[in-house]
């Protein structure tokens, strides 16, 4: 199975502009630039890859546990996933911390934090991830 993404630019880094399209159309012509990427601390002037792979560790890592949470018989009622991604200029991307909040009626703590390891040791999106440091705050709400 391939996934496809593509990125139109145009000009150079700084002052440049680009597009990012996914196969599936749930987003097209989205707006990227140097500043989106490098400058602003908000967010909101467009994506970038950082966000990005964010957005893939967060929905893959949440997959991963709600599946070893309905193979445990303790399936979910709601799972909340946050990936922060940091980049470092002129490092690179340096790690990916995930913050999981789960409601999972019929568990205890140490049966969720023991799950919750495995499903981000074992997520495609943290294997892939495994040049970087990747780190799992999990908690029972």
């Amino acid at each position: 199975m391939k996934r496809t993404a593509t990125a139109n630019w145009t000009g150079t880094l700084r002052e440049g502009a680009g597009t990012l399209d996914v196969q599936s159309g749930a987003f097209a012509d989205l707006p990227y630039t140097y500043k989106g990427r490098f400058l602003d601390e908000t967010g909101r002037s467009g994506t970038n890859p950082e966000e990005l792979i964010a957005s893939a560790h967060a929905g893959c890592f949440a997959m991963a546990i709600a599946q070893r949470l309905a193979d445990n018989g303790t399936p979910a009622e709601h799972l909340n996933v946050v990936a922060a991604v940091e980049l470092i200029p002129g490092t690179g991307i340096v790690g990916s911390a995930l913050t999981l909040e789960g409601k999972v009626p019929g568990i205890d703590d140490a049966k969720f934090q023991q799950l919750a390891a495995d499903a981000k040791a074992n997520c495609p999106v943290s294997k892939a991830l495994a040049a970087i440091s990747v780190t799992l705050e999990a908690k029972l709400v």
